[in-house]
């Protein structure tokens, strides 16, 4: 019997969306988990291996091809050059496909989408890959050898290394290339994360307490998270941790009005609405309709009342907001280099001109969003990247055009053992695979009185 589905060719379409057509990959994959979330578990989780995986290591996948072919990779024909990539994966990567099944589904749906004229070349590739894997040599050392291994940019690793050791950057990379589970924040006003763990528990989710925080939860084991009666509930939403010391460095008091400029999903605007305990107001804007709506179905499902979701645009001055806000989360569009491990096509898609096009647009907004912060209040700087010219370099240029603003000391809001990270005593770079948690970059600066 036919399947109805191929999860090959369901992967082979998630490549292309990505690598052809721009699309990212946490969306296309979740689009497509979503519409055959009534696949089996097993089919579910191959579809999402192989299109991470070969993302994850595609410039090291290339450069064994290139080895292999006489057509390189850049010059194949895009179904053929992503049908190659996934099954080159599979043969390297998944002990559990037997070889001569990777090479026999690619020559199949190279046939299927129309080119069964290079069935001997997807065949021959595929088979002379596989005798030979062992025997691929690899640059030795340098920038090269990071780059394949890791398949990383030259470009990123330069910046990297420019500001940390070696070692340091390797760990970043191994970090970016393990599994690591879902971090979850439990949601205070409805559940003790006693409870939330037994809740878990029960519907077969593996729990392990987070060390940064006492009410986040790393989980795994589970199928689809929106089946999961206690996120149906609202008992947790899904953010990592790096995201919620965010609110933890904010602080804030009760009757607090908080503004998060760039808020969707919501994760930190919810936060923080969780911490008033009912109290003060938090306004979560965000650019588009879209955004907003996520951001509304959050408020929702968790069921809390202080908060609001409000369509406005950060780059665009907001006269009425002047001085209004005790609190301003300004965590801003930025590169992405931090999340490399979970959004692993941003790697391919940043450019060293874009990054710094983002540093000066996060300027930009930072010269708005200042101008909403009551005298005594806070303004919270974030970006989920690991690159001086958007963080540090940002803070500086901030405290020198705007004076009246200091760097909080923030050393007390945070666990032992990540106060001996903050900079200046008011900001901290978290580094994957040296810290339990994304690259994340965050300041805490107050207005004076």
């Amino acid at each position: 019997m036919t399947k109805s589905v191929n999860e090959r060719e369901l992967v082979l379409g998630i490549l292309m969306e990505i690598t052809e057509n721009g699309m990212y990959s946490h969306i296309i994959l979740r689009d497509v988990l979503n519409k055959y979330q009534y696949l089996d578990k097993k089919e579910r989780a191959f579809i999402t291996r192989v299109s991470e995986g070969t993302l994850e290591h595609m410039l090291e996948i290339d450069y064994i091809l290139n080895q292999f072919s006489k057509v390189k990779v850049k010059k194949m024909k895009p179904v053929i050059r992503n049908i190659l990539r996934s099954a080159v994966y599979q043969i390297k990567y998944m002990d559990s496909v037997p070889d001569s099944a990777a090479c026999n589904e690619a020559v199949k749906l190279a046939v299927k989408k129309g080119f069964g004229s290079l069935r001997g070349f997807v065949n021959g590739v595929l088979r002379n890959v596989a005798r030979n894997l062992n025997q691929i040599t690899y640059p030795a050392e340098g920038l090269q050898r990071l780059s394949i291994q890791y398949s990383m940019p030259e470009w990123i690793l330069e910046l990297w290394l420019s500001s940390y050791p070696e070692e340091t950057v390797e760990r970043m990379l191994q970090a970016f290339q393990e599994e690591t589970p879902l971090t979850i924040r439990c949601n205070l006003r409805c559940v003790t994360p006693e409870e939330l763990k037994i809740h878990l528990e029960a519907e077969g989710v593996a729990v392990a307490q987070h060390p940064y925080l006492p009410y986040a939860f790393e989980i795994s084991g589970y199928d689809y998270l929106g089946e999961l009666q206690s996120f149906q509930n609202g008992e947790f939403s899904v953010q990592d941790i790096s995201s919620m010391l965010v609110s933890e460095l904010a602080n804030p008091e009760s009757g607090d009005y908080v503004m998060d400029v760039c808020a969707a999903p919501g994760g930190k605007s919810l936060h923080m609405a969780e911490k008033l305990k009912g109290t003060g107001h938090v306004e979560a804007r965000d650019l588009t309709a879209y955004k907003v709506s996520l951001i509304e179905e959050n408020i929702r499902r968790t069921g809390l009342g202080n908060i609001r979701a409000v369509q406005k645009d950060a780059l665009q001055f907001d006269e009425a907001a002047v001085k209004k806000a005790d609190v301003v989360l300004a965590d801003l569009p930025c590169s992405g280099l931090g999340v490399l491990g979970k959004k692993t096509d941003l790697k391919y898609k940043a450019t060293e001109e874009g990054t710094a096009a983002l540093a000066r647009r996060q300027r930009e907004m930072l010269g708005n969003v200042q101008a909403y912060v009551k005298d005594g209040g806070k303004l919270v700087y974030s970006t989920c990247t690991v690159n001086p010219q958007e963080n540090m370099e940002n803070v500086h240029w901030f405290l020198n055009e705007y004076p009246e603003f200091s760097l909080c000391d923030i050393r007390g809001l945070l666990c032992e053992e990540l106060r001996n990270d903050v900079e200046e005593n008011g900001c901290i770079q978290l580094l994957p695979g040296v810290h339990q948690s994304d690259g994340f970059f965050l300041a805490c600066m107050k207005r004076q009185s």
